[in-house]
């Protein structure tokens, strides 16, 4: 099936992403418009520390107008490695590193209207560091055990789509690994 873009306008800017209004045609001959909030990407990581639990971040989502419970994330700047940035943010939200990484996966955060990728990685053996957040971050740290991080789904006190598929991923990864 062919869907050409005809025409492609930028109708906003924003210091994150930006949409583009394109007109494309379907597999049928007809035209219709298309909006995509075009998005450079992210990487989230999933810190396990040493007593074995998930460090999660609590901040306020202005999105969804509450504070959510994730996994520590953010931005890829333009050009920027997924690991680099995933490295990046871990340090600056849990002011811990690590050097020993695993890449799990990658995911469309919203794939019917936006062009984000997530990366998703693993991180063991974590290093104390320092907390080096943005300054309009406002974060605060939470550990949960895999069995807990899993009853938070379900209770719905987890309800961000990266953080839900990185903990269902670790689970299927321990598994396999076992």
């Amino acid at each position: 099936m062919s869907y050409d873009v005809l025409k492609s306008e930028n109708v906003y800017n924003g210091r994150v992403f930006h949409i583009e209004k394109d007109e494309i045609t379907l597999p049928d001959g007809r035209t219709c418009a298309r909006e995509t909030v075009v998005h450079g990407g992210a990487a989230a990581m999933i810190p396990i520390d040493e007593n074995g639990k998930i460090i999660f971040v609590r901040q306020y989502r202005h999105s969804a107008r509450t504070e959510t419970l994730e996994l520590p994330a953010g931005t890829l700047e333009k050009g920027e490695d997924p690991l680099v940035c995933a490295t990046r943010e871990l340090e600056e939200e849990t002011s811990y590193k690590s050097n020993d990484f695993t890449f799990l996966f990658k995911m469309y955060s919203a794939i019917g209207f936006c062009s984000e990728i997530l990366y998703i990685y693993l991180a063991e053996n974590l290093i104390p560091g320092k907390f080096n957040m943005d300054d309009d971050e406002f974060i605060t740290i939470e550990r949960y055990t895999l069995e807990e991080s899993i009853a938070k789904i379900w209770n719905g006190e987890i309800c961000d789509s990266k953080t839900i598929a990185g903990i269902l991923a670790y689970k299927e990864y321990l598994s396999n690994k076992n």
